[in-house]
């Protein structure tokens, strides 16, 4: 199969679809690799590092689209890319279709096929391929969530950890699974009074046991939510719903119980945002303020440390990757329903259920696809 990898064109995202091991492993299993040149850069991948295994630079991100059986990529497709794939070729990336109706109309309209990295399942239930950008977007989050409480970037004007005879932040993060239980880690660690709302008790048994010394955990009941989110300094939005629209947790008229100056951080912004007033931002104009609340909501944060997430992500896309290319997708996805659950869109039809309840479309059942 020949498997192309184009340059990412979404602002400020400096990852790449395919690490040089990757592309060396493809290679060995008697696969073409074209890789478009300076695909790698950012994340610290020169050509030289894709030729010396085996991989093909091609001059333009076209010329990949028009030669490959499959791309694969990080970030969705944008409109310019949407508009070279072509019926039966294959897409392997982040789609985020659920808040995305343009996408998933010109997706649709394609006739290629469309695996989502962040509908992927496991045997026990999880997202192997959303999970190692959720870990390094739950690590991130409040460290930026830091840089936007400083009182220069329009926030309270707090220190994550306080100092002697000064308390620290107060930083509550709504959801606890990868990313939350990441985030908050990280902010205990920095010194932050943490608090983890989630609404699965056995979840919060588990971080209980796990993490009581190290961050507390509340049920997340509405009441809960917005008797927290009144006295935290920092607010993390990290809840999701695989493949569905992100539910909102806070309400515009709610920023106004909200400390002045307090930080929401929405890690949930791929999937819509998990706050009514988010909308997506970029690395290079990340903050922006409603009613005096600073909303941080950069939707590929993972791309702000390129390197440590091309090749964590490369590490576990690379596996299936390759049962695609060996198999054929038919075949790949009828020996592992977890790849399966990854069926997006294929040969004009929407193929995942939730996308469908969040758009008002009709779903084909992925099942099904795998006759067309």
């Amino acid at each position: 199969m020949k498997i192309g990898c184009p340059k990412e064109i979404k602002p400020q995202e400096f990852r790449v679809g395919i690490t040089p091991s990757a592309a060396a492993e493809a290679v060995a299993h008697g696969h073409e690799v074209l890789i478009e040149t300076k695909a790698g850069l950012g994340a610290g991948f020169p050509d030289a590092d894709y030729t010396a295994v085996g991989a093909k630079i091609i001059g333009t991100a076209k010329e990949v689209f028009d030669a490959a059986d499959m791309i694969v990529k990080v970030k969705e497709p944008q409109a310019p890319e949407r508009q070279m794939l072509r019926e039966g070729q294959i897409l392997f990336t982040y789609l985020h279709l659920a808040p995305d109706p343009e996408q998933t109309k010109d997706l649709i309209a394609s006739g290629a096929t469309c695996i989502a990295y962040e509908t992927v399942t496991d045997r026990s239930g999880g997202l192997p391929l959303l999970a190692p950008m959720s870990e390094v977007a739950g690590r991130l989050a409040p460290q930026v969530g830091a840089w936007t409480l400083q009182k220069a970037n329009g926030g309270r004007g707090v220190l994550m950890g306080g100092v002697p005879g000064v308390g620290p932040a107060r930083v509550l993060v709504i959801g606890g699974g990868v990313v939350g239980t990441h985030a908050a880690r990280i902010a205990a660690g920095m010194g932050a009074d943490v608090t983890v709302i989630d609404r699965s008790i056995p979840r919060l048994r588990y971080l209980d046991d796990v993490f009581g010394g190290t961050f507390k955990n509340t049920f997340a009941s509405a009441a809960n939510t917005i008797e927290l989110a009144r006295q935290s300094d920092m607010i993390i939005g990290a809840v999701l719903i695989p493949g569905a629209a992100a539910p909102k947790l806070l309400s515009k008229a709610q920023l106004s119980e909200l400390k002045p100056g307090a930080a929401l951080v929405d890690v949930a912004i791929d999937q819509g945002g998990c706050f009514e007033t988010s909308k997506a931002t970029t690395h290079q104009d990340p903050i922006y303020e409603v009613d005096g609340i600073m909303h941080y909501c950069v939707a590929n944060m993972p791309g702000a440390v390129a390197r440590t997430s091309t090749l964590a992500l490369g590490n576990a896309t690379m596996p299936f990757m390759l049962a695609i290319a060996d198999k054929g997708w038919k075949q790949a996805c009828a020996d592992d329903p977890h790849l399966l659950a990854g069926l997006n869109v294929h040969a004009g039809h929407l193929t995942y259920d939730a996308v469908g309840t969040a758009l008002g479309l009709d779903v084909l059942a992925p099942a099904e696809a795998l006759k067309i």
